[in-house]
């Protein structure tokens, strides 16, 4: 994952910087440990470098000696050979008391390596070295001796070689560690950071945090868990609260049933929805008579009891997808929809009326007798907006109410009997 910054630069990731670090400081530490080994390796075959130059030049001097006394130019060039040949030289010279040449041995220089050998040889022998010839004690000569290098040169390589082999094997560790520190930190950070992208985009609180080895990272993760759970207790709760203040703000706190405003929002879904599909609805409109009879001599607690029993009755001779609403005190209304036929309308409000024929029974032992009086409108034809359709289906219940010995009247009966009364 590949974060970026306010500029839009990508920002590295935990395992690259982990990674880059671990090889940064592995590079950097074996860097420093081969300069330094091959400074001090260096500095001590120096010396023992130039230690051996004076044996040599001891040596020689030894072999020498009676061709100096004698100035014997060419047995002292056979000995000189003879020894410088064989040992890390590259210029050896003799003279004589007088400071004249004598001998001299010269190792040939034409190559690569040669010049190279002599060139460090320059930088870190001390050169020349100068030591007296004695015969018996008195000076009779000198030699000069110059180092050829190759040691050096072969342990600075070897050096070299090693100080890459060791980074390469460095950095192949390091890479290997960071892998292993991704395994162990990285892995549980991006654990940690998707449950807490779910919990924060998805609101998924549910999920959690597994145990990790890291004592530190294993104790975050379980904190971070513990937090989890009461957000999720607490969003439990929020949506009870909210799913309870949502059932109270479109329920009737008696009888449990919709209210009005629920019910007016239902009827506008399910006009929309007739229309669009060509479908017939009817709304039931129901008031309960000789209600204030009830309150006035049973009190209103019997009236709630009343009011209760109705809706359960009501309720109940409704199909699934029916719904019924208290609108306000002793009025009731009921969507029937979709409605396939008008008797079948008719028939679930003639059952509605004849659920009421048996008394309700209060809860201290009386019964009261009540009725409704019901009224139907029929969409379209009584109308084409929700407030039309209950206008007439009002209509409809004070005419049936009116007439109490049917107990159910129709919007297009009500309109016949007015048209009637306008013709005559």
């Amino acid at each position: 994952m590949i974060g970026f910054g306010k500029a839009g630069r990508a920002r590295p990731t935990l395992r690259s910087a982990l990674g880059r670090g671990h090889l940064s400081v592995a590079l950097l530490a074996v860097g420093l440990a081969g300069v330094l080994l091959t400074l001090l390796g260096v500095l001590a075959l120096r010396v023992y470098a130039n230690h051996n130059l004076h044996l040599i030049a001891r040596s020689i001097n030894y072999t020498v000696e009676a061709a100096v006394v004698f100035n014997d130019s060419s047995a002292a060039n056979e000995a000189l050979a003879l020894i410088a040949s064989t040992e890390e030289v590259a210029d050896a010279k003799v003279f004589d008391d007088d400071g004249e040449l004598l001998a001299r041995w010269q190792r040939s220089n034409d190559g690569v390596f040669d010049q190279i050998e002599r060139a460090v040889a320059r930088t870190l022998l001390e050169e020349p070295i100068n030591m007296p010839v004695l015969h018996q004690g008195k000076r009779v000569g000198r030699i000069e001796l110059i180092g050829q290098g190759g040691s050096l040169v072969r342990f600075l390589l070897s050096g070299l070689a090693g100080i890459v082999l060791c980074t390469v094997l460095s950095a192949v560790s390091a890479l290997y560690l960071s892998r292993r520190l991704f395994g162990d930190i990285v892995r549980p950070l991006r654990n940690l950071a998707n449950v807490a992208h779910a919990a924060r985009r998805e609101r998924s609180f549910e999920r959690r945090v597994p145990p990790t080895q890291i004592a530190e990272l294993n104790a975050l993760g379980h904190d971070f868990n513990a937090l989890l759970d009461e957000l999720e207790v607490w969003q439990s709760h929020l949506q009870s609260e909210n799913e309870t203040l949502a059932h109270q703000a479109s329920h009737d706190s008696l009888t449990g049933l919709p209210n009005r405003a629920f019910f007016e929002g239902r009827l506008s879904r399910s006009v929309r929805n007739a229309a669009k599909h060509g479908e017939q609805l009817a709304v039931l409109f129901l008031d309960s008579d000789r209600f204030k009879q009830v309150n006035d001599v049973y009190g209103h607690a019997a009236g709630d009891e009343v009011l209760i029993a109705v809706a359960s009755r009501v309720r109940a001779q409704l199909r699934e997808n029916d719904l019924v609403a208290r609108l306000g005190g002793d009025e009731f209304a009921v969507l029937l929809s979709p409605l396939h036929t008008r008797e079948d309308a008719q028939r679930i409000s003639e059952k509605i009326v004849a659920s009421m024929r048996l008394p309700v029974r209060l809860a201290d032992g009386k019964t009261v007798q009540t009725s409704l009086s019901v009224g139907l409108a029929f969409y379209p034809n009584d109308g084409h907006t929700p407030a039309d359709l209950l206008n007439a289906a009002d209509t409809a219940m004070y005419e049936a109410k009116r007439h109490s010995r049917t107990e159910r009247h129709t919007a297009d009966a009500e309109r016949s009997v007015t048209s009637m009364k306008n013709r005559s």
